[in-house]
């Protein structure tokens, strides 16, 4: 009875994953209220009724994709260990993480960048909300790190810094490809030259 019960639980956990992934890809190519259950349902093959055995509702899917995202991102942030790095290390491997993540998971990273802000003070998404918290004050203590070392300017709000930064670095799963020869570490390294640096030629 128990093995057997074990794989009712595997073929679950796989149904679950292949609905998650239909509808992060429907999700982020039609937005989520362009997006039916019957659709989701359509993309792996099996009635809309059926998807209700493992989601309460379209909203309930769309809450545990950003709830995933955010778990992993805040994860491998905290992986590296970056309040130990100096500060211009510690933005790069925040840049790192961000892109990396977003390239494993560029569909939820379209929904949580397009959909959170309608989302977000939505009673359940509690959990999300205090996960994107959590993520934004990664960023900000980071900027916060370098203009106390003098790195960074300080008549640049560290909030307006942020947004700018991190929706550039988020936006590139729209345009970079996998098997683009410019490569996710060029692009960081890019990304922290011309955010600290700047672009102008020198003179």
């Amino acid at each position: 009875m128990k093995v057997q019960s074990a794989d009712v639980e595997r073929r679950s956990d796989s149904r679950r994953s292949a609905i998650l992934a239909a509808a992060a890809r429907l999700f982020a190519a039609r937005g989520i209220d362009g997006t039916s259950m019957r659709e989701i349902g359509d993309e792996i093959g099996i009635n809309a009724g059926a998807l209700y055995h493992h989601f309460r509702s379209k909203d309930a899917i769309v809450n545990e994709l950003v709830t995933a995202y955010l778990s992993d991102l805040l994860a491998n942030y905290r992986a590296m260990n970056l309040e130990l790095l100096e500060p211009r290390a510690r933005l790069k491997a925040i840049v790192d993480v961000s892109l990396t993540t977003g390239a494993a998971r560029p569909n939820a990273t379209k929904i949580y960048q397009s959909e959170f802000a309608n989302l977000r003070d939505l009673r359940d998404y509690e959990r999300a909300r205090s996960l994107a918290d959590s993520v934004q004050q990664v960023w900000l203590e980071a900027i916060e790190a370098g203009k106390d070392a003098g790195v960074l300017r300080r008549d640049v709000p560290s909030k307006v810094f942020h947004r700018f930064i991190r929706d550039a670095v988020w936006l590139t799963v729209y345009w970079h490809q996998p098997e683009d020869p410019y490569t996710l570490g060029d692009l960081s390294e890019d990304c922290i030259s011309v955010f600290l640096d700047g672009m102008a030629a020198d003179r």
